[in-house]
């Protein structure tokens, strides 16, 4: 007779792989058999879609935080390219007596 859950069925790879359906990603709690399983980014379970849609902010804030470190970065690099080129420039230039 075969299973009315997916996720009974014999996993194509290793087990250590899969993600386990046996709890809630963010708080933990226990996923019944019986209950409806929230999913996101294909893989990860959440026992209510409150702590789905508080995973998908979190996620949301760091993407956000991380462009914003990224662009600093940017910046300071380029601050960084400009004074070194401005000071290779005058290294270069040649004074001439008159």
């Amino acid at each position: 007779m075969a299973s009315a859950f997916f996720f009974d069925a014999e996993p194509d790879c290793e087990p250590s792989l899969l993600p386990t359906l046996d709890a809630c990603a963010l708080c933990a709690k226990p996923l019944g058999r019986d209950c409806d399983i929230f999913m996101y980014r294909g893989d990860t379970p959440f026992c209510s879609e409150e702590c789905r849609d508080e995973q998908m902010q979190l996620d949301a804030i760091r993407a956000r935080q991380a462009a914003r470190s990224a662009a600093r970065r940017g910046q300071q690099q380029q601050q960084h390219s400009s004074r070194t080129e401005s000071r290779h420039q005058e290294s270069m230039k040649v004074s001439v007596a008159t």
